[in-house]
């Protein structure tokens, strides 16, 4: 398998962004996230990583390219907000 360099970008930016919290929980309290935390928003990020990818390299023309990456983006903070507050009430959340 052929790694290309923009899926080391993107795994190297998910690994920076999971840095950040795990760096916080070391100083402060508030920030209390399990292994479990970590692997859900690590997958989440990982799958928005190579949808972006994947809609790249698939679609021919900037406007469709535009359009997928804005809905992949939107259902990504649709996923997340549920995740993190239970904006929709469903089972995600725990609610």
């Amino acid at each position: 398998m052929i790694i290309r360099k923009r899926q080391v970008i993107i795994l190297s930016s998910i690994f920076a962004l999971l840095a950040i919290p795990f760096t916080v929980m070391q100083f402060s309290s508030e920030v209390n996230w399990s292994l479990f935390d970590f692997m859900v928003v690590g997958g989440l990020l990982l799958a928005l990583g190579f949808a972006i990818d994947l809609a790249i390299r698939k679609t021919k023309t900037i406007n469709k390219r535009y359009l997928v990456i804005t809905a992949i983006v939107v259902l990504f903070l649709l996923v997340w907000a549920e995740l993190a507050v239970g904006v929709f009430g469903t089972p995600l959340a725990g609610s």
